[in-house]
């Protein structure tokens, strides 16, 4: 156990009562202030960062290890992210109307079983003020701006909604993702089906100028619902598939934690790890290796990134594993991502 996980970690926790939402908005703070004080990010960088470069639908990498969307969905910290080692971020998921989210409590730890519930709703400011921030930050590293249905919108309407906030955040986006998997917005996940993706990737396409176009996707679907998803994706020319989002089951998890486990949302952590290595597996069997796939889910040590590799994945992302392991994790996976392509004759 690191020192992230012997000392800062039950700190963390304990914050706000234990309310997990207190902490995230409490490290929020602390990574923006650190974001304007090049010294400490010069030092977070010594120590963190691990070049890795690769390049994945057209776009040049740091490393392969992401920031997860969700964490940061207004960009407050940009700077500090790749100072922690990450290769590129992913920000929001933001919408075109700004939007509270749901009622709190919305977030919940289940430490046994090293993962979280969330049912924020996509709190986010909107997407101008997400461009607004972007417009005045540079980084190092790759930006994806994930993008969702603002809930005051008709799914009949969702198409126009995601163009609006595709237009605003485009200039500053090295790609972006279309969210239609979350499942705390109601009706989202009926944009998965094929007319309705058809409709929304059309769209995004037509105004893309350039930006690759990535379809997140969720654990749940069969395997002929992906299989249906990626025809439709292949259709529209979308450059790659982030696999997955959180999951509405409730397996795999320590009976200690069976309690929290009756809140609604989605489920995230490690008893997704199976899971998210299915979907990755089929998605690059399904498209022929083809469709580039961001794995993300249930991913808390190494190994668990070495294995979505194998199964596919060019890039891998975290949220959940970092929020129990800490930036030793992405150093880690990193290091570990070099080590295998120096090994690879």
């Amino acid at each position: 156990m690191g020192l992230y996980e012997h000392l800062a970690r039950p700190a963390l926790f304990r914050l706000g009562g234990g309310d997990p939402e207190a902490a995230h908005e409490w490290t929020l703070r602390r990574l923006a202030a650190a974001s304007g004080r090049p010294a400490v990010l010069a030092a977070l960088r010594r120590r963190y960062a691990v070049d890795v470069p690769c390049t994945v639908f057209g776009v040049r990498f740091a490393n392969p290890v992401g920031l997860a969307a969700g964490v940061d969905k207004n960009g407050v910290a940009l700077p500090a992210w790749p100072a922690l080692g990450f290769g590129f971020v992913e920000v929001g998921t933001v919408t075109w109307h700004p939007q509270p989210g749901n009622d709190r409590p919305r977030l919940f730890r289940l430490p046994a079983s090293e993962a979280i519930i969330n049912r924020m709703g996509f709190n986010n400011a909107g997407a101008r003020a997400l461009a607004g921030t972007l417009a005045t930050t540079r980084l190092s590293v790759p930006v994806g701006v994930s993008l969702g249905k603002s809930k005051v919108t008709p799914l009949d309407e969702a198409a126009g909604d995601y163009v609006a906030s595709l237009r605003v955040v485009r200039p500053y986006a090295d790609y972006v993702a279309v969210n239609v998997s979350s499942p705390n917005t109601p009706g989202l996940r009926a944009l998965q089906d094929r007319s309705q993706l058809a409709e929304i990737l059309s769209e995004l396409a037509r105004n893309a100028d350039g930006v690759p176009i990535l379809v997140k996707i969720a654990p749940d679907l069969t395997e002929q619902a992906i299989a249906d998803l990626l025809a439709v994706c292949d259709e529209h020319g979308v450059a790659g598939v982030i696999a997955t989002n959180t999951t509405l089951a409730r397996d795999g998890l320590d009976p200690s934690d069976a309690a929290t486990a009756t809140q609604a949302g989605g489920l995230s952590g490690r008893p997704l790890t199976h899971r998210a290595r299915e979907v990755v597996a089929f998605v690059h069997r399904e498209s022929g290796g083809r469709l580039p796939v961001i794995g993300v889910g249930g991913i808390l040590d190494p190994d668990d990134a070495a294995r979505l590799r194998d199964a596919g994945a060019s890039l891998v992302q975290l949220y959940t594993g970092f929020i129990y392991r800490g930036p030793a994790l992405v150093r880690r996976i990193a290091r570990d991502a070099r080590t295998a392509r120096v090994a690879v004759p």
